[in-house]
């Protein structure tokens, strides 16, 4: 069906997509503190980027909606340093032990930071 639309193909690569989400979500699990702080910083770009587009009535009558929108905007763009890192955390492990040990590591280590991350609740 996409070569109907593109006259060529796009390799994808359905292991090492899975293999850097897995790995990305290790990560996001884990650092939670730095989650937070990407999530802060961003929320506080956010903030500050929308209130230059407004006057100042215009921000304060609408400022909660805008800064709650940014901070669910903030939340989602929060996920893309930690696609980086396992991205690069998966073809690690895929160059040097091969593509199913990047897949195998990736659950067991998913497995440990959910229970690390269920063990450092309150």
């Amino acid at each position: 069906m996409l070569q109907d639309f593109f006259p060529f193909l796009f390799p994808i690569n359905q292991t090492a997509i899975a293999g850097s989400c897995l790995w990305s979500l290790v990560f996001y699990i884990s650092l939670t503190s730095v989650k937070d702080w990407i999530t802060e910083q961003l929320s506080r770009w956010f903030n500050f980027a929308e209130r230059s587009l407004y006057t100042i009535e215009e921000y304060e009558e609408t400022r909660p909606v805008r800064e709650s929108q940014n901070a669910f905007y903030a939340s989602v763009m929060s996920i893309i340093p930690f696609l980086i890192l396992g991205a690069v955390c998966n073809w690690g492990i895929s160059f040097s032990l091969g593509i199913s040990w990047s897949i195998s590591l990736g659950i067991m280590t998913c497995i440990i930071s959910g229970v690390y991350a269920l063990g450092r609740q309150d």
